[in-house]
């Protein structure tokens, strides 16, 4: 097994570039403000709640799931076996779509449209610089295992 290969990554990347996201999302309004439709700014604020409910209640029943399984919550370290149940039956990244789900809800709490687009922008650096990495990982270490996984679970939803 190629060594490169069978290591996670050293620093957890995605909350930094979900951090960044945020900070960007905040910024940029200063810089450039987007027109945004007049749409109800009750409905947004109450679609925004429960998008940030649903959020934190996937992270939550992700890392319960994997604590209960035994396995590394922070990818730093290796996993010993593979999680298929919990939210990883509908989704092979539960946590990183909470952090998205996160970032573009902050945008309908705070009518800034400038959150979903850097939560677009997250979520597409996050699946090459982390997921796709972390996916030649498991299967280095799962092989036909993870190949299942993946043919029967979608990386994002």
């Amino acid at each position: 097994m190629n060594a490169f290969r069978s290591k996670p990554l050293k620093y957890p990347w995605p909350p930094l570039l979900y951090g960044l996201a945020i900070l960007a999302a905040l910024v940029l309004e200063r810089i450039a403000s987007l027109p945004v439709p007049q749409f109800q700014s009750t409905v947004a604020w109450i679609t925004g709640a429960s998008l940030t409910i649903a959020a934190i209640w996937l992270n939550v029943w992700a890392i319960k799931t994997l604590l209960e399984s035994r396995a590394p919550a922070m990818r730093r370290r290796s996993a010993r076996h593979l999680v298929t149940r919990g939210p990883f039956r509908y989704t092979r990244n539960p946590i990183y779509l909470g952090y998205t789900l996160m970032t573009a809800s902050f945008g309908l709490l705070t009518g800034n449209p400038w959150f979903l687009v850097t939560a677009i922008i997250a979520a597409t650096i996050t699946t090459s610089v982390a997921i796709k990495r972390e996916e030649i990982v498991l299967l280095s270490r799962f092989g036909c295992d993870f190949e299942s996984y993946c043919k029967h679970t979608r990386r994002w939803i």
